[in-house]
């Protein structure tokens, strides 16, 4: 039994003739007069009667009817579902970031994802790389924008590099910069408080085993605290912290203070499972991710790769 016989079925049983039926499909009468004698003789009883130059369901046909109503109606509704799917209509996107680009890059690709595509339905994860790792690898996000860790990410992942990010010193406006001159040597940070992030923050172990490669231990003025939180004490004046320079475009009362060569870069990544086909709205979402970064101005000390 296949689903065009069904449909065959009905619309022999919708016309209450052959012929007319036909017509309506557009195929032959002989064609269509094939297919419902061969779902006949695969269901083992006639389907159909002929009274008074019309047919009429026979016992067989009336208890098939609703079933095959239902499956038809079924395969339908599938293939409209699959093809929204496809063509964008609604679908499901999860994306994860870490906290600094959840507050500058994302933002912005997210409206403009939205306004193309309002009726997918967006999910963000903010957390630290590995944790969005993990994530990844366990299925419940299906784009990750990552800081590419210097061992490489698990095999099982594609992590394209698609922004190199330097770190800059931020301090407040209304305080003494941390230098006089225009860049700022990391080891002159020696005796200034720091604002330091939380455990297994991404840029806390940066800054620590950059100072500690500069040959000194840093001073904390206030620890533990997510990237809105550390901005907000930075602002307050309660010390200077290491941030990614793009987190500070929208932070007015907060300087941005360049570090001397070598500095301090990190890349940022877009990481997918490797063996799994993107969903298409995912997929919408990673064009359109990779399309800002090729085509809009990012901020000082960012630039794209690839």
């Amino acid at each position: 039994m296949q689903l065009q016989q069904l449909r065959y079925f009905l619309a022999v049983f919708e016309t209450r003739h052959f012929t007319q039926a036909a017509d309506k499909l557009g195929v032959s009468q002989p064609t269509l007069s094939k297919q419902i004698h061969t779902l006949e003789a695969s269901l083992g009883a006639p389907l159909f009667e002929r009274i008074r130059g019309a047919v009429a369901l026979t016992a067989a046909g009336q208890t098939l009817l609703p079933l095959a109503q239902r499956m038809v109606a079924d395969a339908d509704a599938a293939r409209e579902a699959v093809q929204d799917v496809v063509g964008l209509r609604r679908g499901e996107v999860r994306l994860g970031a870490t906290p600094s680009l959840c507050s500058s890059l994302v933002p912005e690709v997210l409206r403009t994802f939205r306004a193309a595509r309002p009726e997918i339905q967006l999910y963000v994860n903010e957390g630290s790389s590995q944790d969005l790792i993990e994530n990844l690898l366990a299925r419940t996000l299906d784009l990750a924008l990552i800081v590419q860790p210097s061992r490489g990410v698990d095999e099982a992942l594609d992590a394209a590099p698609v922004l190199r990010e330097s770190l800059v010193v931020a301090s407040a406006y209304d305080r003494p910069p941390p230098t006089p001159h225009a860049l700022i040597a990391l080891s002159e940070l020696e005796h200034t408080p720091l604002v330091m992030f939380r455990a297994g923050y991404d840029i806390r172990g940066v800054t620590l085993e950059a100072c500690r490669a500069a040959g000194f231990t840093p001073k904390f003025a206030v620890e533990g605290g997510e990237m809105d939180a550390v901005l907000a004490f930075v602002e307050a004046g309660l010390g200077v912290a290491l941030v990614p320079s793009m987190v500070l475009a929208n932070r007015p009362l907060l300087r941005a203070t360049p570090l001397a060569p070598p500095g301090m870069q990190r890349t940022i990544a877009l990481a997918h499972r490797r063996r799994s086909v993107l969903p298409h709205a995912a997929e919408a979402l990673r064009a359109t991710l990779l399309e800002h970064i090729a085509t809009e101005r990012l901020p000082a000390g960012v630039r794209p790769l690839g």
